[in-house]
């Protein structure tokens, strides 16, 4: 019998290994049951008092001079990243632009090493601006985009993939966890796969990164990308960050080619002579008040374990789908219910979807909405408790039973 009382929940909470590092984080709203931690992270203390003192002290005082301690940062923290929470060895991440620039930089990079094959493969249910990115390269390029069906709840399926992926694939990007499911991927399984058939294989890590475990290195993948401001708690627009396997890097050139990729960039050389290493990937000056706020979300993260992350983010959705099943008839669960194929969010279908989350936020919880008709539930392991999953699963029968959502408009705003 599953216990569904508020005092089971406490009880979760009172033994949770994590629950200290909550009052890491800001929190400027007390009351407020944050579920959008998938998609923006709460801020850390540290970042803000860190951040205080890189403008005082690094930029007020040190100026221009604070260069010599700067030019490493996105190097330095991508080597903090990649050992923490990436499974990849120093010299092979770097802190730098955006996912989607760091997603077209390493697609034509991985186009260009493999001449003469013309086709690149995704699903149909990837996240937008990575299909967007494709799509745009294969037509730039006269390139086939081949799009593989995924089911939008459960994922793609591996039989699937194995027949698209042929000879003539140049290039396979896919999502370790699906943006608007949260179906989590075998990365090895699927890099093995790719490989067999000579292609290189990108991975987006976005949703994965800072919750679920990830083993670039030992799954034998190509390249990353993925961002800071979802579980690496780094803040709106914070850089992103990109991998590329140490043994390609000398190989592949990417394609904008910035005075911070050049060897020994401040000679100023007239002609452009790229790095033989990561550096390579970098491009213009580095964003490094960004850059910080990412090193201080990783080192918050790494005290925590990824490990115990992963378990506690496993327990919280697993309790969210016991409270969802047991308390709102009228929805369906339609992420994954096996804990090994999913990420750490949850995603709950209602054809009132949209004004039921409009109706969480005025009753003081935060989820966000995804199309179509999926109210998308996401805890974070390393600052919600489960308490916090109670009363949002709580209010949200509430609101349903009492059918308060239908005092909000049908119409979906901008920003969803």
């Amino acid at each position: 019998m599953i216990d569904l009382s508020r005092d089971h929940a406490e009880r979760l909470d009172a033994a949770d290994p994590l629950a200290g590092f909550r009052d890491e984080f800001v929190d400027a709203e007390p009351g407020l049951i944050y579920l959008d931690g998938n998609s923006l992270g709460r801020p850390p203390k540290a970042t803000r008092e860190r951040l205080a003192g890189v403008v005082a002290d690094e930029w007020g005082r040190g100026l221009i001079r604070s260069w010599s301690q700067w030019i490493d940062r996105p190097a330095l923290v991508g080597d903090l990243l990649g050992a923490e929470l990436l499974g990849a060895a120093p010299g092979q991440v770097m802190v730098a632009d955006s996912t989607t620039v760091n997603l077209y930089k390493l697609a034509v990079a991985a186009l260009d090493a493999r001449p003469g094959r013309r086709v690149i493969v995704t699903d149909d249910d990837n996240f937008p601006t990575d299909r967007y990115v494709l799509e745009g390269l294969a037509a730039q390029r006269e390139r086939a985009l081949r799009l593989v069906h995924a089911d939008i709840d459960q994922g793609l399926s591996i039989a699937a993939l194995r027949a698209a992926v042929d000879a003539d694939t140049a290039l396979v990007c896919l999502s370790h966890v699906a943006y608007r499911s949260g179906a989590l991927l075998d990365m090895a399984e699927i890099t093995d796969l790719v490989h067999e058939r000579g292609a290189l294989v990108l991975w987006d890590v976005c949703h994965a990164a800072g919750a679920v475990p990830i083993e670039l290195d030992a799954a034998g993948a190509d390249l990353a990308v993925g961002c800071s401001y979802k579980y690496l708690n780094a803040g709106p627009g914070a850089p992103a960050f990109l991998y590329v396997r140490r043994a390609t890097q000398a190989t592949m050139r990417q394609p904008i080619w910035g005075w911070f990729g050049q060897r020994d960039q401040f000679e100023m050389g007239a002609s452009y002579d790229p790095e033989p290493t990561i550096a390579r990937f970098a491009t213009g000056t580095p964003a490094i008040l960004g850059v910080t706020a990412v090193e201080e979300g990783v080192r918050l993260l790494a005290a925590a374990g990824i490990d115990r992350l992963r378990a506690k983010g496993v327990a919280l959705t697993s309790y969210l789908i016991e409270l969802a099943d047991a308390w709102l008839p009228g929805f369906a669960v339609v992420t994954p219910r096996d804990p090994a194929r999913r990420g750490s969010h949850v995603s709950l279908y209602h054809p009132e979807a949209w004004r039921l989350a409009q109706a969480l936020i005025e009753a003081k919880v935060i989820p966000d909405y995804r199309t179509p008709d999926r109210l998308r539930l996401g805890p974070a392991p390393i600052y919600t408790r489960f308490v916090d999953v109670w009363e949002a699963l709580n209010r949200l029968r509430d609101i349903a039973e009492t059918k308060a959502y239908e005092r909000f408009p049908a119409r979906r705003a901008r920003v969803t």
